[in-house]
C-alpha cells in the first residue's frame, strides 16, 4: 500500500456528511472516502471505537444524517488504483462476463454463490471491491441491496449518488420486485402462497448471526410463494417473492413451513442437504431470477434476469430423469 502523501492523513480528520450522504451506511461511507484501505481495516477502526459520529460511537450499519460530524482516524490512505489481491484476480475476470444490464447510472451484475457482497469482517475481497477494480474509471460504485455468500443472482449496483438513492426510495416503497427460485425437500402445499412470519435476529456468542421466527419481538416479515415445478414427494422447485427485506427472510421462512432451502447449512434440512450433495450440489439452491425496478436513467420499469447456473440446472436435470 502507498505510503501517505503528506502529514495530515496521519491525523484525525473530521468530516461532515453531506444531503448527498443522507441514509449511507456509515462502512459504505467509509469505504468511499479511505479508497484503498481494505475493509477489513475500516471494520477494525469501527470496532475499536476509533471512528466517532457527532463524538459518539455507532454501530457500522449506522445510516449517516445530513450534518453528522464523523472522526475519522489517521488511516494510511492509497492514492492509486484499487489493487486485486492475485488469489481473487480470477473473480473480477469472471465478473466482466456476468453484466446483465448496464448503463449511466446502474448496473445489474449475476453475483456468483460463494462470493461475499462486500468484504468485511474475514473476508478481504467482496463484489463490491471486485467490481471497483473492474470500474476505475468510476468515482462512485454502491450496492443497491445484498445477497447472502452463498446465494446467486441479480444484484443491483449504483454508479452515483443520485441513483443509490432513488433505488434505496423504491425499495422502502417496495417498488423493487424480487424473484428467487429455490429447490426445497418434499410436496409443497399449493394452498400455502404466502407466508407472514415477523423475524427477529440474533447474534451468537461465537459471533454466528442467527434469525428465528417470533412473534413477540420480531419485524413483520412476509414473503409469497410460487410452485414452479414438483419432483413427487422427494422435492419442489419454488419460486419466493420477498415482500420485506429482512436478513435470512427466504431461508427462515422456508424452514418455518418445514421446507429449507436446500443446502443452507444454517436453517436447512440435513438429510435433504445430504441428498443434494449425492447428486453433486455443493452450494445452496437460492438464486436471484429476476429484480424489476424503475431505472432512474429512463424513469420505465426494467426487468433483468439471470439465468440458473448450470450447477442448479443439472441438479434439477437429474430430478426430472427420476420422474
Amino acid at each position: 500500500m502507498a505510503e501517505p502523501n503528506s502529514q495530515e492523513q496521519l491525523k484525525v480528520t473530521y468530516k461532515t456528511a453531506s444531503y448527498d450522504d443522507d441514509g449511507q451506511r456509515l462502512d459504505n461511507y467509509l469505504a468511499r472516502v479511505l479508497k484503498g484501505v481494505p475493509r477489513s481495516m475500516i471494520y477494525r477502526i469501527l470496532r475499536r471505537g476509533e471512528v466517532r459520529v457527532n463524538k459518539g460511537r455507532v454501530s457500522p450499519s449506522y445510516k449517516l444524517k445530513a450534518g453528522d460530524e464523523i472522526r475519522i482516524p489517521p488511516v494510511r490512505v492509497s492514492s492509486g488504483p484499487v489493487t486485486i489481491p492475485s488469489s481473487n484476480l480470477h473473480l473480477v475476470q469472471d465478473l466482466k462476463n456476468r453484466i446483465l444490464f448496464e448503463n449511466e447510472l446502474l448496473i445489474v451484475v449475476d453475483k456468483p454463490a460463494g462470493l461475499a457482497a462486500h468484504g468485511g469482517s474475514g473476508i478481504e475481497f467482496g463484489l463490491i471491491e471486485a467490481m471497483r477494480a473492474l470500474y476505475p474509471q468510476e468515482t462512485f460504485l454502491e450496492l443497491a441491496h445484498r445477497l447472502d455468500r452463498e446465494t446467486s443472482g441479480a444484484l443491483i449496483i449504483a454508479k452515483r449518488r443520485s441513483a443509490l438513492r432513488n433505488l434505496h426510495e423504491q425499495f422502502r416503497n417496495r417498488v423493487v420486485k424480487k424473484r428467487y427460485l429455490t429447490l426445497v425437500p418434499g410436496k409443497w402445499d399449493r394452498k400455502v402462497n404466502l407466508v407472514n412470519a415477523p423475524l427477529v435476529r440474533n447474534e451468537l456468542r461465537s459471533g454466528e448471526r442467527m434469525v428465528e421466527v417470533n412473534f413477540k419481538e420480531g419485524a413483520p416479515s412476509s414473503t409469497g410463494y410460487d410452485i414452479v415445478e414438483s419432483f413427487g414427494d422427494t422435492a419442489t422447485l419454488m419460486a419466493a417473492m420477498p415482500h420485506t427485506g429482512r436478513t435470512h427472510q427466504i431461508r427462515v421462512h422456508s424452514a418455518y413451513v418445514k421446507h429449507a432451502v436446500g443446502g443452507d447449512d444454517k436453517y436447512g434440512d440435513k438429510a435433504f442437504n445430504a441428498y443434494l450433495k449425492s447428486l453433486g450440489m455443493h452450494r445452496m439452491f437460492l438464486h436471484a431470477f429476476r429484480v424489476s425496478f424503475i431505472d432512474p436513467a429512463t424513469n420505465r420499469v426494467q426487468k433483468v434476469e439471470a439465468p440458473l447456473p448450470s450447477e442448479l440446472e443439472a441438479v434439477l436435470e437429474v430430478l426430472r430423469s427420476q420422474q
